[in-house]
């Protein structure tokens, strides 16, 4: 599933392809996704033009006069800007077409969205969709002082903690594992048991995992490729997912996985505590 690297490696792909660029058309070829695709979307977009596309955990948002197009890519949704008049593929299922181009939503298994909030609606942070999300990881808001207050009387393990999304939004599978790797805490680890300056390193930590894997093009396991096709390679460079049985990069002892609610956990026995 793409997670905030990946959508964060989208965002930054298309600004210079959309922003500000007046839509002719929208085609819609599959009005049911994950939910169904507003009726009204095509009324609403054509003649507008997006002044601005923002990231929130997931999700990508283009602001409109109207208001804002919500997309979120699923588990293996990729958004990518098209030539005019390219040939389509399987599971082109939505197309914003511009003067130059068009921004084109592949989604084999259907489970991406593409929604709309209305300006009318009131502020875009209280959509249902976005009301109950953490806090940024990249923004100024989150910290190790933050994420200890958020951890008092939690018990639930620190990596199901950062999946859940509800203290800090878009910490998915890989970058948990690899954060904890960083910081040096075991991913079972109560939550609660974080004392005051692993979590300041866990923060720190989070944030440094975040950045390299947005550098690196974000994680491509299956299905992720960017806006203009290119696949990402933090994959290569993780410290302990993906990696049981090889030697840990730091002290050599065999990278052990367990299963923590049915997902995949990778550790090094000898570097996390």
């Amino acid at each position: 599933m793409p997670e905030l690297p990946e959508v964060e490696v989208v965002r930054r792909g298309l600004q210079a392809s959309v922003l500000n660029r007046t839509v002719r058309r929208v085609d819609v070829r599959a009005p049911m996704l994950r939910w169904p695709v507003p009726v009204e979307l095509p009324q609403r977009l054509t003649g507008g033009a997006p002044s601005a596309i923002e990231r929130r955990g997931k999700y990508l948002l283009l602001r409109f006069d109207a208001g804002w197009l919500i997309v979120h890519l699923g588990m293996s949704g990729s958004l990518r800007w098209a030539r005019a008049g390219q040939a389509l593929r399987a599971h082109d299922h939505f197309d914003i077409e511009f003067d130059a181009g068009v921004l084109r939503l592949n989604d084999p298994r259907r489970f991406g969205a593409v929604l709309w909030h209305d300006a009318a609606a009131g502020p875009l942070h209280a959509h249902p969709l976005l009301a109950s999300l953490g806090v940024e990881p990249l923004s100024p808001d989150f910290d190790g002082d933050m994420l200890y207050a958020a951890t008092r009387g939690r018990r639930v393990s620190i990596k199901q903690l950062l999946l859940a999304g509800t203290v800090v939004v878009g910490v998915g599978n890989i970058y948990a594992s690899e954060s904890l790797f960083r910081a040096g805490i075991r991913p079972t680890t109560p939550a609660h048991r974080v004392g005051p300056q692993r979590c300041r390193r866990l923060a720190g930590a989070i944030r440094d995992t975040l950045r390299a894997a947005i550098a690196a093009g974000g994680s491509t396991l299956r299905d992720f490729v960017s806006s203009d096709g290119q696949s990402g390679y933090f994959q290569l460079e993780c410290n302990v997912y993906d990696r049981a049985g090889q030697p840990c990069r730091v002290c050599g002892k065999p990278v052990r996985v367990t299963r923590q609610q049915q997902r995949a956990t990778y550790w090094c026995p000898t570097c996390q505590h």
